[in-house]
Order: structure tokens, then C-alpha cells, then sequence
């Protein structure tokens, strides 16, 4: 019954709207049940849309929220309590056996709040470059671009303008065809998956009370995600509680949430319900989901030999302090680093994700060690200094350095061959049983 109140309140707010949407902080109706007093009723019935706010001009109270929000629709407020900067210096380096650490470390600076994201250099010029290397594959009857595609003459310029930073104007247009070429997925396939999303709203599903619980927790500093029962969380709602009926092994988990919420910022919840279907089954989210999280453990094996091959003294470090990784990197790869980085840097992450597949989050967990290796083979490291660094939330001092450094990283043929080794290692280390003392 518990779990028919939350789909039925959904579908009634789903039908009115509610009053004040992104401003107000709206009137919880699941979790706390609207209350017996005429107050709290009142209060209820005052909070649901009357069918005219769309069509009414902005009324100031409304102004004002939007005038404090940033470029992606965030409001300028600290949302994190340990925000610490991801130096350049290091990254400076490559990846290499080479690179030896000092056995005294620098600080790492601390941050007050999460800075205002900047326009990205050259983004105009960027536009421009995007608009003449895509092309229209297919169109609808009344002429909107569907699907794009690259130009042939400029598909070896893809890479490389991915990792500069798709333009936000074209993030949409990039993720679906990036995804569209990785997927094979054909348009039609699509429109199965937009009926699936649709009739899936009509059954119930074990996870709607826990999806009900983290919906409103879920990237709530964004003026889409502010209200309570807002399109937003409503979208949010609807599109997991889809995808939770899609794989029985996989159901819900929390870290599907941030992923959802950020491509929701891009397409409708349709092509979100299908795109969240193309990562589970092409990009391995379906093993990271999965019950035991064999792909999170499998990218944590395989981001420890790149340590112990590239990084030894930190590999020993780690042992010396019996610091296992799932303790630190564990929310970086179920979220796919949503929580870990502001979000500006998430979504350039995300590109090259979409490019490249799986490997690129191992290349950052990597990226992270490699520039805080000093701090964690200090003299004065330990357990609780290296594991306190490593859960913090890093802030890139130039997002271009990060990125070129990944870039380079994955671009060693070497590495990417090794990688594919290991993790085929460690599939044969899961047949045999022997998984358990693999990690550190």
C-alpha cells in the first residue's frame, strides 16, 4: 500500500503540477503524509499547480532564484564539506615508472565553496567546429533532427575535440550519437525502448519506496531538481522506477539516481530511460550494478595493478597502511564520479566516457592517486590522512591539464593492452574462486 501511495501521488502531481517549481521548496506528500489538521491540508491544497503557471509571467520571488543560479542551473551555495583542490603540477608528468615521490608533501589546499564554473575558453569558436564536423542522419516528418552523425572528412578530429569539451549546445546532439555509435542501437530500437519506458509506468515495482526516499536528495542543489514533486523529481521518479523493472539482477541502487538526474538536464525522460539502457548494456554498467558489483570490483583490480606496475611506492604505501581502495574509490565508480568533482568536470568526464567506454574512470581514479602521491608516501602519512584526502571532493586547478593528462594516458597503446589483460585476469581470478585476496 506504502508503495501504491508513492505511484499514485507521482500520477496525481504528474497530472496538476505543483506551485512555485525550482523556487519553492515544495509540500511532502510520502514520506510524511499530509497532515490531519485543516492546516496542514490547506497548506497541501495551496501547493498544487492550478493549470496557469506556465502561461503567467515570472513573478519576482521566481527572478530572483534564477538570477542566483549558475551556467548549468546549480545555485551558488557550498554543497560539500571537504573541497580541495586537484593541483595541475603534477599532471604535468606522465604516467610512468619513473616518477619517484619525496617523502614530504604539500598540503593540499583547502576551498572555502565550490567556485563559479567559467564559460569554457574558445566555446564560440568550439560551436562552430561541432556544427560543421555533425551532420543530420535522420530526421522526423516536421523536419527536427533526430540522430547526428560525423562527417566523414572529420572523423579524425573526433577524439580529440571530445576531449577538449563537447560545447554545452551540443552536449545532447554528441552524448546521443556518441552513444549511438558505441550501442549500435538502431532508431528504431529507440522507439521500442520510448513504449517500454511508457508501459513500465503502469507497473508496480519493489523499489518505489526506496526511489521515493532519494529522490529528493538526489543533486537537490539544481533549480530542475529544488522542488518537491517538481517536473524534476517527478521525471527522476519516473524514469527509475522504469529502469528498475529493465534487470532483474541489477533492480535499483542508489548511484543509478545522480546518473539519471544528469542526463535528465540534457534529454526528456524517454531518451533517458534508453539511454540509461544503452550504459547498462554497453558500457558495463549492468556488472557495476549488479548484485556483489563485479565491475566495480573488476575496475578496482585493474586500477591496483596500474598502481602497483606505474606507482609501487604507493601500492606499498596503501599495504603499509592497510588501506583497501573500495574504501575510497567505491562511490566514484558507482556514480561515475557525479559526487566527486563539480559539475562542469563531471559532464567533460562524461564525454570522453561516452568516447572511449569504461577504462576512462580507471584513468581518473588513477589520475587522483597520481597527483596526491607525495601526500600518501609522506613520512607523516597514514591511515586516516590518506583515506580523509582521497574521499574528499576535488576541484581540477585547470580542467584542460586533467583532461590532457587522461587523454595521454589512454592513448598509450601499451597501458590499454595491459588493461585489457588484467581485467581479463581478473575474470579468470572470479571462475576460480580465488577473487577474494586479490585486492588490497
Amino acid at each position: 500500500m506504502d508503495a501504491f501511495h508513492v505511484r499514485n501521488t507521482y500520477a496525481q502531481l504528474e497530472m496538476s503540477g505543483v506551485k512555485g517549481d525550482g523556487y519553492e521548496e515544495g509540500v511532502e506528500r510520502t514520506r510524511a503524509r499530509i497532515g490531519n489538521n485543516r492546516a496542514s491540508q490547506i497548506n497541501a491544497d495551496a501547493a498544487v499547480g492550478d493549470g496557469t503557471e506556465k502561461t503567467r509571467d515570472l513573478d519576482p520571488r521566481e527572478l530572483e532564484t534564477l538570477r542566483s543560479v549558475d551556467r548549468y542551473g546549480f545555485f551558488q551555495i557550498p554543497s560539500h564539506d571537504r573541497l580541495i583542490l586537484l593541483p595541475s603540477g603534477p599532471l604535468s608528468k606522465r604516467l610512468s615508472r619513473g616518477a619517484a615521490s619525496s617523502s614530504e608533501a604539500i598540503t593540499p589546499k583547502m576551498l572555502s565553496a565550490l567556485p563559479t564554473p567559467p564559460p569554457p575558453p574558445k566555446e564560440a569558436s568550439r560551436i562552430l567546429k561541432w556544427t560543421r564536423m555533425l551532420k543530420p542522419l535522420l530526421r522526423d516528418e516536421g523536419g527536427n533532427v533526430q540522430t547526428w552523425s560525423v562527417k566523414s572528412s572529420k572523423e579524425n578530429k573526433l577524439r580529440s575535440r571530445v576531449y577538449k569539451g563537447i560545447p554545452d549546445r551540443w552536449r545532447a546532439a554528441a552524448w546521443d550519437m556518441l552513444m549511438s555509435r558505441l550501442s549500435n542501437m538502431s532508431l528504431r530500437e529507440m522507439a521500442v525502448l520510448a513504449e517500454e519506458y511508457r508501459e513500465a509506468l503502469e507497473k508496480p515495482s519493489t523499489y518505489d519506496i526506496q526511489i521515493d526516499l532519494d529522490v529528493p536528495r538526489t543533486i537537490s542543489g539544481h533549480v530542475m531538481f529544488r522542488t518537491r514533486y517538481g517536473a524534476g523529481q517527478r521525471s527522476l521518479f519516473h524514469v527509475l522506477h522504469s529502469f528498475s523493472l529493465r534487470c532483474p539482477s541489477c533492480g535499483y541502487v542508489q548511484g543509478m539516481g545522480p546518473i539519471a538526474a544528469t542526463l535528465l538536464c540534457y534529454f526528456e525522460p524517454e531518451r533517458v530511460y534508453a539511454s540509461l539502457v544503452r550504459l547498462h548494456d554497453s558500457y558495463s554498467l549492468h556488472s557495476i550494478f549488479s548484485p556483489g558489483f563485479p565491475g566495480l570490483l573488476e575496475a578496482i583490480y585493474v586500477q591496483e595493478r596500474i598502481m602497483e606496475q606505474m606507482m609501487p611506492d604507493v601500492y606499498a604505501a596503501f599495504k603499509k597502511h592497510i588501506i583497501s581502495t573500495t574504501s575510497y574509490a567505491t562511490k566514484w565508480y558507482i556514480t561515475l564520479f557525479t559526487n566527486s568533482v563539480p559539475f562542469q568536470t563531471q559532464l567533460r568526464l562524461w564525454d570522453v566516457f561516452l568516447l572511449e567506454g569504461a577504462d576512462v574512470f580507471v584513468a581518473v581514479a588513477v589520475a587522483i592517486v597520481w597527483v596526491y602521491r607525495d601526500n600518501i608516501t609522506s613520512n607523516s602519512a597514514n591511515f586516516e590522512t590518506v583515506l580523509s584526502l582521497l574521499s574528499s571532493f576535488f576541484v581540477p586547478e585547470d580542467e584542460d591539464v586533467f583532461l590532457s593528462w587522461i587523454e595521454k594516458t589512454l592513448g598509450d597503446k601499451k597501458l590499454r593492452s595491459s588493461m585489457r589483460k588484467w581485467r581479463e585476469d581478473w575474470k579468470a581470478l572470479v571462475a576460480a574462486g580465488t577473487d577474494g585476496t586479490a585486492l588490497l
